[in-house]
């Protein structure tokens, strides 16, 4: 399909070659976990697209694809202009959710990452089960291989911890997608900022996990909030007293 680089393999899997570019990686060269969630989230685009249930299909109905849930590993951590293999797959409706799996593979690194998605109704920005392009998918357009042993999580800040407020962000032109609330990305950008130089330069994440509970938009000020427990830093976004999105990120 034109625009769309990658292949689609026997076992229902898009696949594509990428080279890791400078501006998605840190200070010690390695790729950001923002960064992993933007090519998942153009690789997910792409295999959708060249599936015909893509972003086109949805937009004709009224609908989108939104991120609910993802977790992701780093196996070993990628590095900048390091070759990469990036594959997805589709693995089918699970109750609400749809579900696909990542994997980033290269000579030093490795990612592995599963996610739910949800199917958003435009007109009355509220989740709808179902879409007209997604009856009939053939079977070699979902793979039922797991890359993880578990679903994405729900994630919720610990209660039992206390919650340190550290920033406040008011979303503007550079967070907001084409969808007209703030991209998953940004979220995780943000997460990461409260968590400083000082822990990133001690080691690197080993499991990410994020959660989306109601849509920021353009003008809305979130509050952000972190907590720690050992290893573990839980950070979640707050317009007014409703949850924007949660995320634990485990070192």
């Amino acid at each position: 399909m034109k625009g769309i680089p990658g292949t689609i393999t026997e076992e229902g899997k898009y696949v594509e070659q990428q080279v890791i570019p400078c501006y998605m990686t840190d200070g010690g060269k390695q790729l950001k976990p923002a960064s992993f969630m933007d090519i998942a989230q153009e690789m997910g685009f792409r295999a959708a697209t060249a599936m015909h249930f893509g972003y086109d299909e949805l937009m004709a109905e009224g609908k989108a694809w939104i991120l609910s849930r993802m977790h992701f590993r780093y196996v070993r951590m990628p590095f900048w202009r390091e070759e990469i293999t990036v594959s997805t797959w589709n693995r089918g409706p699970h109750g609400p959710f749809y579900f696909r799996d990542f994997r980033l593979e290269g000579e030093q690194g490795l990612v592995l990452a599963t996610s739910a998605w949800l199917i958003l109704d435009l007109k009355e920005r509220r989740l709808c089960r179902e879409a007209r392009c997604l009856q009939g998918i053939p079977p070699q357009y979902q793979c039922d291989e797991a890359v993880l042993d578990e679903p994405a999580p729900k994630v919720a800040f610990p209660r039992d911890l206390p919650a340190e407020e550290v920033a406040t962000h008011t979303v503007g032109y550079a967070d907001v997608d084409m969808l007209g609330h703030t991209n998953n990305a940004r979220y995780m950008v943000w997460a990461t900022e409260c968590i400083g130089f000082e822990q990133a330069e001690k080691g690197s994440p080993k499991d990410v996990y994020i959660q989306f509970n109601h849509e920021a938009k353009p003008g809305d000020s979130v509050t952000i909030f972190r907590a720690r427990r050992e290893n573990e830093y839980y950070i979640e976004g707050r317009v007014g007293e409703t949850s924007s999105f949660a995320a634990k990120i485990v070192y």
